[in-house]
């Protein structure tokens, strides 16, 4: 094939064949091609990345990847820029009456709209170089010089923009050698001798299948080295060991075939042109016969994280991004919406999109709004913005200040008059004056006692049943808002805010604060990817993820690593803002919106039937309070709109609901999946239990012997070990033959590392 598509793994390039016209065309026009390409055509630049990308001059390296490749195609790719416009139907007509001459295979329109991007017929006597000066001759016109690599990708536009297809462009190919000056070297091209063997003879047919239930072997492969091999592939010195533990993991779902194991797994051993010695071609080929003469023990353990890490990589992608990229913002944004993140790199709107509703929702009191099951439910919403070190989160800072000013301005007068009442009322004396019941302060540091949370609840309760509202820069700040500091005390309240349940304390001194009332409470907290998942280790499966509005900010590699550039925030940012304000402080009451109510059903549908096309329980589990969170977004910003309903909300709800769903899965799905398949499995026996915490995470058999010995036990114990792997408690490594202790054990009952 000299077609390839071009997807992110873990972070890489890779490259994929294209074996037809038909796979071709439905990639042209798969997920928002049009969209994007309208939004480029218009000017927006910074979209153009998101457009399907194929690579015609090269074949893939060893591992898939595209980057430092050598293998050329039969076949030249040509971009033709910046053509004038009264020249670029000339030009096309040109171009195909020369078509065989050129062997042309795919002629296309350029993304922008001002060019052309063609792909005709290697001449193997000529570099890559020549074969464009060549064409560029023949055609009457200059080709861009900055794009005659043979691993340049091209963006792809959509079949309306094709001009010309060849279906030889999907045709097999066999392997073609190069030399250092980038020509086809016939001599490994076309043959080869005893001591060379090329590697087309070990490489997988890509066109045949060559996927595991859905799942790429490559892809399983590149998962397998990540998680054991800390993502490198085997090298000289490891790669006989290496490759012998990853063909015993994969022989069971390659049928034992040795043929399917060398169709799979890859050469390690060739060099990086392909080819390898007729010794090291042997040696590989023992290598994975010997995993196949291995006693067969099932599914191995490794396998099974493997496969259950790609399911959650999977159900990832479900939410309509990849594994780097999140689902793309709608082009068309809610007035509001558009307002709030005008400032900010593109890069930055998602996070602030999501982040100023909790702001946004504290302008509401006395409102509920009925979802689709007739529970009422209040604008409640915790937003955690989750991104690496200096990557920008305080970017949401500004848009959230202009939001909360007019609460700011109306605490300080409450917090005076509270002040000069505790002065005039010291403690742990009979109080002269009662508290003033109408003092009521929303906005509340990250340092407070149980006593002032609790006032704090009910002032706003009773005040017009109001939010309070906390924002902090690091969610490890949160635990400070209570006397008891901890992170399961954070936990609670966050499960009781959004559901408005009733908080506070009841005390029987004369100076104690006392009260219960609902609780109201949203926030904004930020914190980094490893702070997360430590912060939130043991609500993952609890319901309190579930109830986060989670979003993050992800640069890729490509974009500039400087300090953004924020827009002015000025009085006419004020004054344009204060309208849609003024019309969420004035609601109140029951609210409903029947198209919000229709969008979140036809939601709740597609959950569902992508949890089950996916086979995520996590992703169902999370999908239905996402779908929660979405619509109450929607239902704000009805409200701030006027009581008007449009598109551009519509497409923010849906889109809302797939970026916090992405954020959820990506940082914390592996974990709740895993949960969710163990918890059945899992069973509380004080008996099997108390012995396997005296061994270490990893043991051998004789070692567990050792220790039943050293504890009076009778027997082998054989039937308790087998009891520990029932019940999930630990689980044999097939490659190592030791016994290793799970992550659900050590979660479930504290002996982790």
């Amino acid at each position: 094939m000299s077609c390839h598509y071009i997807y992110i793994a873990d972070g890489v390039k890779k490259m994929r064949p294209i074996c037809s016209r038909e796979e071709y065309l439905k990639l042209r026009n798969g997920g928002e091609q049009s969209a994007i390409l309208a939004a480029v055509r218009s000017g927006d630049e910074s979209r153009k990345k998101d457009l399907v990308q194929f690579n015609y001059s090269c074949l893939p390296n060893d591992d898939g990847t595209l980057k430092g490749s050598k293998r050329i195609t039969t076949t030249v790719a040509m971009d033709i820029d910046h053509v004038p416009p009264e020249k670029m139907q000339p030009l096309q007509e040109r171009i195909l009456a020369k078509k065989e001459e050129l062997g042309l295979k795919m002629l296309e329109k350029s993304a922008r709209g001002k060019g052309y991007h063609l792909v005709f017929a290697r001449k193997t006597e000529l570099s890559q170089e020549d074969n464009l000066k060549w064409a560029s001759e023949l055609l009457g016109v200059d080709y861009d010089k900055g794009a005659k690599d043979i691993t340049r990708v091209f963006y792809t536009t959509t079949e309306h923009e094709l001009l010309y297809l060849d279906d030889s462009l999907f045709t097999q190919q066999e392997f073609l050698g190069t030399d250092e000056r980038g020509f086809i070297n016939k001599d490994t091209a076309n043959c080869a001798d005893e001591s060379s063997v090329s590697q087309k003879e070990s490489r997988v047919n890509p066109c045949q299948e060559n996927n595991y239930n859905g799942m790429e072997f490559s892809d399983i492969i590149a998962k397998y080295w990540e998680m054991f091999n800390g993502g490198k592939v085997p090298n000289t010195g490891d790669r006989n060991v290496l490759t012998f533990e990853l063909a015993v993991t994969l022989r069971g779902i390659c049928g034992f075939s040795l043929e399917r194991l060398m169709q799979v797994i890859p050469n390690y051993w060739a060099a990086p042109d392909g080819t390898c010695t007729a010794e090291d071609y042997a040696e590989w080929q023992h290598t994975l016969e010997n995993a196949l003469k291995e006693p067969r023990k099932g599914m191995p353990y490794r396998l099974k994280q493997v496969l259950q890490a790609m399911k959650s990589t999977a159900a990832v992608k479900a939410c309509g991004g990849t594994m780097q990229t999140p689902p793309p913002m709608p082009k068309r944004l809610p007035p509001l919406i558009k307002l709030l993140t005008k400032n900010v790199p593109w890069y930055y709107k998602p996070a602030v999109a999501s982040a100023v509703f909790p702001a946004l929702g504290a302008h509401l009191h006395g409102v509920r709004f009925r979802y689709w099951d007739n529970v009422e439910h209040e604008a409640t919403f915790m937003n955690l913005l989750i991104g690496r070190q200096s990557i920008g989160k305080g970017s949401i800072r500004k848009p959230i200040e202009y939001i909360m000013e007019d609460i700011r301005q109306r605490d300080l007068p409450n917090r005076q008059r509270e002040a000069e009442w505790k002065q005039k009322n010291p403690g742990a004396k009979q109080k002269k004056d009662p508290r003033p019941a109408d003092i009521c302060i929303q906005m509340l540091i990250d340092n407070l006692t149980d006593a002032v949370f609790n006032q704090r609840i009910v002032d706003a309760h009773n005040n017009g049943e109001r939010y309070i509202y906390t924002q902090v820069d690091e969610v490890e700040a949160l635990k400070k808002v209570t006397s008891k500091g901890t992170a399961d005390e954070v936990g609670l309240l966050i499960r009781k805010a959004f559901d408005n349940s009733l908080a506070g304390q009841e005390r029987v001194g004369a100076d104690s604060v006392s009260g219960i009332a609902p609780l109201r409470w949203n926030f904004n907290a930020s914190t980094t990817p490893p702070n997360a998942r430590k912060f939130f280790y043991k609500m993952v499966n609890d319901g309190t993820v579930s109830r986060l509005d989670i979003a993050t900010i992800i640069r890729s590699d490509d974009d500039d690593d400087t300090a953004p550039v924020l827009g002015i925030y000025d009085q006419q940012f004020a004054a344009e803002l204060m309208p849609y304000i003024c019309r969420l402080e004035a609601a109140s009451g029951l609210i409903e919106c029947p198209q919000a109510r229709k969008l979140a059903l036809e939601i709740k549908q597609e959950n569902r039937d992508a949890a089950r096309l996916y086979e995520s329980e996590a992703y169902r589990v999370l999908s239905y309070r996402a779908n929660v969170i979405a619509w109450l977004k929607g239902m704000v910003l009805y409200v701030a709109h006027g009581y008007k309903w449009s598109k551009e909300i519509a497409d923010f709800v849906r889109w809302s609901e797939q970026y916090n769903l992405w954020c959820k899965m990506l940082y914390f799905g592996a974990q709740l999946e895993k949960e969710l398949r163990d918890e059945i499995d899992i069973q509380r026996q004080s008996g099997p239990q108390n012995l396997l915490e005296l061994l270490p995470d990893e043991f051998t058999r004789e070692e567990y012997y050792q220790m039943r010995k050293l504890n009076g036990k009778q027997g082998t114990g054989d039937s308790t070990l087998r009891s520990w792997i029932t019940r999930g408690h630990v689980a044999l490594d097939d490659i190592t033959g030791r016994y290793c202790k799970t992550q659900e054990y050590k979660r479930k009952y504290g002996n982790r590392e």
